[in-house]
């Protein structure tokens, strides 16, 4: 199985299953002394982690990380780094009953095309406990994006058809943690729950959408012509489970606007250049502008759904198939913090790439 590593000078590679013994991450090409907290790297995992609240699945895993290299004293040594983090609460057997059947709208099928067999237990490296891997290399990068001033803020805007229609300026963006869903907008928090909560009593699932703004970024990240910024992010950000729609700035909104009304007019503010309106995105010519950098990325239902459903086994026969197990019912409160740290990786990896663009 080739494509594992993601970055170019940042680069992260991620290893393991579901239901294997364990999971972990090598960061290669993280820069020297920088002070690796902790504490930070596990609050950002804890984020993530499964059965944190009656709206995610209640797989029970802490998400305890081991650092293996890399580190001494506290410090990044300029030497890959290598984290390890255990997996304490499989239960296999709740996958017997689909291990030569497809699930519908499932990696099983694409899986078993490609290589001729798959561990059905939890879906193996399809399966969304990957995504820890991403988030534990995503809070070291984000270690140095803070020392950058760059800041990231993901949250949720959207729950089937339940949708903030506020601005990331007209919301706390400081509350998005103080609720399960992870929105930054009270009253709507609790219908996305109660929605989330009446789908999963009826055994099914639902999408949504997770919102992300970037402040603080310096203008000059990106190339071009096919490493654009926004191309990377898009990238990213369609290599998370479930992920179907990315877009940025005024995306398919745009359409409907004229030249006129959609070009971001330049003023200059003491010695900084900055723009009227930000239709961009904070992204012109595949380069950040300095300008906030905002985007949303859809997501799907999950797949595995406990109402039963007609589908076929590995021999091409018809059978049944109901869903058994522990699940989300949503991905998008568990995405936020996946969604954060895809982007730091990408923002670091055009921050490092940026220190050669001069003489």
């Amino acid at each position: 199985m080739a494509a594992n590593t993601f970055g170019h000078t940042f680069r992260i590679t991620t290893f393991g299953e579901s239901h294997g013994t364990a999971i972990g991450v090598i960061i290669d090409g993280c820069p020297a002394g920088l002070e690796i907290d902790e504490a930070f790297i596990q609050h950002e995992l804890d984020r993530r982690r499964p059965g944190q609240s009656t709206i995610v699945t209640q797989r029970k895993e802490e998400d305890k990380f081991e650092i293996l290299s890399g580190v001494f004293e506290g410090k990044s040594q300029g030497t890959p780094i290598a984290i390890f983090i255990k997996n304490k609460d499989a239960r296999s057997k709740d996958y017997s009953h689909i291990a030569d059947r497809f699930r519908p709208s499932h990696a099983d099928f694409t899986y078993f095309a490609k290589y001729g067999s798959r561990d059905y237990r939890g879906g193996g490296r399809s399966s969304a406990r990957e995504t820890a891997c991403r988030v534990a290399a995503g809070a070291v990068a984000k270690l140095i994006l803070k020392n950058a001033g760059i800041s990231i803020q993901a949250y949720v805007s959207q729950v089937g058809k339940l949708k903030l229609e506020k601005t990331y300026k007209e919301l706390d963006l400081a509350q998005t943690e103080s609720n399960p869903i992870r929105c930054p907008d009270e009253a709507m928090a609790e219908k996305m729950i109660d929605l989330i909560k009446t789908i999963k009593k009826a055994g099914d699932t639902i999408g949504g959408v997770v919102n992300c703004v970037i402040s603080g970024c310096p203008p000059g990240l990106g190339e071009p012509v096919f490493d654009k910024l926004h191309a990377e992010l898009g990238k990213a950000m369609m290599g998370i489970n479930a992920a179907k729609g990315f877009e940025y700035g005024s995306g398919f909104a745009g359409v409907e606007m004229r030249g006129s009304e959609h070009n971001d007019r330049f003023y200059k503010e003491n010695d900084a250049i900055k723009t009227e309106t930000n239709y961009s995105g904070g992204i012109q010519g595949g380069i950040s502008n300095g300008m906030d950098i905002y985007f949303r990325v859809a997501f799907k239902p999950v797949a595995t759904i406990i109402p039963e459903q007609d589908s076929l086994n590995e021999a091409g026969e018809a059978v049944k198939i109901a869903g058994r197990g522990r699940h989300d019912p949503c991905v998008v409160p568990r995405a936020v913090p996946i969604v954060e740290a895809m982007t730091a990786l990408v923002l670091v990896d055009y921050l490092l790439r940026n220190r050669n663009s001069r003489v």
